[in-house]
């Protein structure tokens, strides 16, 4: 896909490609951050970062710095949420939101396809809108990871899904060092952060010191460093790369969950009896806010809608769950009828049999399951409580 003729930028050169620009270590000082966004506005790209809204931090269009959540930072535990004022101004003290990054890339509603009565038949039409060129600013390592795993879904397994390359192909992304753990997030155990290696093109971490507010930039790319070359900086000092690197170390000794560490795809396929599946059902309300604030689940469904004169048709995908009734439904009936059966699908599907699909977790440990389950239903401790009283799984054939 060619870039369009405004941008002056590489925009195939992949996030973490082989590059000497790639160790770049940089500072950016606070009061030269807006820069950024200007820059990267002015090569058209249109800037997505985390701003409050509705009593959340969540991820939209930012027009200026001023957009940031400054000097908040959000309390998560099972089932809560809630914003607090910091005592600093930092732009970026906050753990992660209800929204994911998925909702840009994977669009909860996306049109297929028109038809348009011509005579005796139909003109179809596919959607010719070009794809938003998006800056994503603020990415935690765990929703690199999420992003990767998308990657593979909709670009690696056999087919390309047309909505998602061409939204994924032109993505800048400024990946964010975590500087705050959350008290659901378990990343450190998923291997998935707090810090980001890979995946980016610009990675930022924030350091606040008494006297001083500023932030190391790492490059990870040769369109990274194209657009750190637009703004003001210099080269890092050591002992700024190790005030850096210390932060991430404290996020990681703060992690508010850990997944408990065992050959968790063969417990889940050897449990599927386990009294444990009874328990959560009773709490379990099948709402599927666990499935929509997830950053990789990707179900859908397919749609078709009309209009009352029967001359215009539209083709729409839009977002499912392995927990609504219609999901699991065919021609016999629905085969995942009881909230049991669904939640034991979700966490199988998540932790296990995503592994036999795409090589890998599908989960990331950003915690927005918990957080954002109405009844507060853990996936750490769904697994902790099936290592605990689960028989011993019997070793692998051969």
């Amino acid at each position: 896909m060619a870039s369009p003729p405004h941008t002056t930028l590489e925009t195939n050169a992949p996030p973490g490609s082989g590059s000497a620009m790639e160790r770049l270590q940089c500072i950016l000082e606070r009061e030269d951050f807006p820069r950024l966004i200007t820059v990267l506005q002015e090569q058209g790209f249109e800037v997505i970062g985390p701003t409050v809204r509705d009593g959340a931090i969540v991820y939209e269009r930012l027009e200026t710095a001023k957009d940031l959540p400054e000097g908040w930072t959000d309390a998560q535990e099972a089932g809560q949420y809630r914003l607090n004022k910091r005592q600093d101004h930092a732009l970026f003290g906050y753990a992660v939101g209800p929204h994911s990054w998925k909702q840009f890339l994977f669009p909860a509603n996306s049109r297929l396809l028109s038809l348009h009565r011509d005579g005796n038949g139909f003109t179809v039409e596919t959607p010719a809108e070009p794809a938003p060129r998006y800056a994503f600013i603020g990415v935690r390592s765990c929703e690199l990871r999420a992003i990767a795993i998308q990657d593979k879904v909709f670009l690696g397994s056999g087919a390309v899904d047309r909505t998602y390359a061409e939204r994924r192909e032109p993505l800048f992304i400024v990946a964010l060092q975590c500087g705050v753990a959350g008290g659901t997030c378990f990343c450190v155990s998923m291997q998935a952060g707090p810090r980001a290696e890979t995946g980016f093109d610009l990675a930022l971490t924030e350091v606040l010191e008494e006297t001083r507010h500023y932030f190391v930039v790492q490059t990870g790319s040769d369109r990274g460093a194209q657009i750190l070359a637009a703004l003001p900086h210099r080269a890092a000092f050591p002992e700024e790369i190790q005030a850096a690197r210390r932060i991430t170390d404290h996020t990681a000794r703060t992690m508010g969950r850990e997944m408990p560490k065992a050959d968790i795809p063969a417990l889940l396929k050897a449990n599927y009896d386990h009294a444990r599946w009874d328990a959560v059902a009773e709490r379990c309300l099948t709402c599927a806010n666990c499935t929509l604030a997830c950053p990789t689940c990707f179900c859908s469904t397919v749609e078709d809608v009309t209009d009352l004169t029967g001359n215009h048709a539209e083709r729409w995908r839009k977002w499912d769950s392995c927990f609504t009734l219609s999901f699991s439904s065919v021609a016999g009936g629905i085969t995942r009828a009881s909230a049991k059966s669904r939640y034991r699908q979700w966490l199988t599907h998540k932790l296990a049999t995503w592994h036999d699909q795409f090589g890998s977790s599908g989960c990331v440990g950003c915690g927005r399951c918990i957080t954002w389950c109405p009844v507060g239903i853990d996936i750490t401790e769904e697994v902790r409580a099936l290592t605990q009283t689960a028989p011993p799984t019997p070793p692998a054939p051969g």
